[in-house]
């Protein structure tokens, strides 16, 4: 199902049932931007807000941004930080949404769904001030090889978004090529077992001038 229409049908149902995707990226979210300070943030692929009230007690002002009408609208009953603007955007497309460059920008869960990281890599590298951190949260590529996507289930069926894979390769590509550099190249687990293959790909790149 086309990446709109399927998050729109799925959050509803978003927060209530269990996901460990969803929750370990929260995880390394909080892991790699814990250490950091940042005033201002912008939220890619906010979804529900599961993490934009925790963003908005680190920062002064916070922009959360998603494909999903439906998804802000869950964003926006549940978050009530007062520092918070959320805002539907298409990040394909160019940022028009950004009217001043951010110390920190948070994807989270969203370039699978999207085929050219090139374009979102400038778009980011562009938004940031120098020095400011690009966080990227991601189903881990060994997962996908073995057939995971993003995908929910409704009580007639089993829905699955496009997705596309994205190596780990491409993602140190894609920064480079936008002035960005990799400073935390992270790899969770579920349930912390490192025998297993990894679920989550955390990268957090700073952008050097």
């Amino acid at each position: 199902m086309k990446v709109q229409a399927a998050y729109n049908k799925w959050a509803s149902t978003y927060d209530a049932v269990n996901n460990k995707t969803r929750d370990l990226e929260g995880t390394a979210l909080h892991q790699l931007l814990a250490p950091l300070s940042f005033a201002t943030v912008l939220e890619i692929g906010c979804g529900t807000g599961k993490n934009t009230s925790w963003l908005a007690t680190r920062a002064i002002e916070v922009t959360a941004v998603d494909f999903s009408a439906a998804m802000l609208e869950a964003a926006r009953a549940k978050v009530s930080n007062h520092n918070v603007a959320f805002q539907q955007a298409d990040i394909t497309a160019e940022w028009s949404f950004v009217t001043s460059p951010v110390n920190l920008i948070t994807c989270s869960l969203i370039l699978e769904h999207i085929s050219d990281l090139d374009f979102v890599f400038q778009q980011a590298s562009r938004a940031l001030r120098p020095g400011g951190f690009f966080y990227v949260g991601e189903l881990h590529p060994f997962k996908q090889y073995q057939g995971s996507q993003a995908r929910f289930e409704t009580a007639t069926e089993i829905i699955k978004i496009d997705a596309f894979i994205h190596h780990a390769s491409d993602y140190m590509a894609a920064a480079k090529s936008s002035g960005l550099e990799c400073v935390e190249f992270r790899e969770l687990f579920d349930d912390e077992d490192r025998t297993t293959t990894p679920r989550i790909l955390a990268l957090l790149f700073q952008k050097r001038s």
